[in-house]
């Protein structure tokens, strides 16, 4: 069965920050079907800080009876700020089950002090089925502040792939629900997960932890 995935809350949150800003951040989510380790980190390339690269690493690793589904994904991407609010993209994606693919993205992003909203579709080519896919995704980010120190956090994810712009290759949505001290954030997660045309799905349940460095 082909996955060909982008799962990475860290990848999205590093889109709602400034192509400007140098940030390194790191997740690890731990749950009752499944472990995920991601890494992301963005640097600015240019004096104007209108490109910016952007690193996405992951690891994903499931309970024994469904290893079948693990992966390791690497992918950079060059960001273009074209204007406050929309972006253009282009990376090489490498996941371990499904091989390499070039990507072009366009981003449209909304953010205040509390809400932020972020739409990202996206044209591929993967080199292992030489076939082109789409993907569709949408992220809301919601904060509470408590105090100078403290705030809550609710974040929504969900992503949608389109082999051959047609048919279902890989879903999924997840939620995280936390509290953050300063550079820290832990709370509960839920990841719903769908994989090929007939849809098989697993649903984890745990805990995660984010720091920004």
């Amino acid at each position: 069965m082909k996955r060909i995935t982008l799962i990475s809350s860290l990848l999205i949150i590093g889109f709602l920050n400034p192509l400007h800003a140098q940030f390194t951040q790191v997740e690890l989510f731990a749950g009752f079907d499944k472990t995920d380790f991601t890494l992301f980190s963005s640097y600015p390339i240019n004096k104007s800080q209108t490109l910016s690269l952007n690193t996405l690493a992951f690891f994903q690793k499931y309970k024994q009876e469904n290893e079948e589904f693990d992966e390791i994904g690497v992918q950079p991407t060059l960001f273009w700020n074209i204007t406050k609010n929309i972006s253009l993209g282009t990376s090489i994606y490498y996941n371990s089950f499904a091989g390499y693919s070039e990507r072009l993205s366009a981003k449209y992003s909304l953010k205040n002090s509390r809400l932020a909203f972020v739409l990202i579709p996206t044209v591929a080519h993967s080199e292992q089925t030489d076939a082109s896919y789409a993907e569709v995704f949408v992220q809301i980010q919601y904060n509470k502040p408590i105090n100078d120190h403290m705030s809550l956090w609710l974040n929504g994810q969900f992503l949608s792939i389109w082999d051959k712009f047609k048919t279902h290759s890989r879903s999924y949505q997840q939620w995280r629900a936390g509290v953050s001290f300063d550079d820290v954030q832990v709370g509960f997660g839920l990841d719903m997960d769908q994989y090929g045309l007939k849809p098989i799905n697993k649903i984890s349940f745990g805990l995660y932890y984010r720091l920004t460095i």
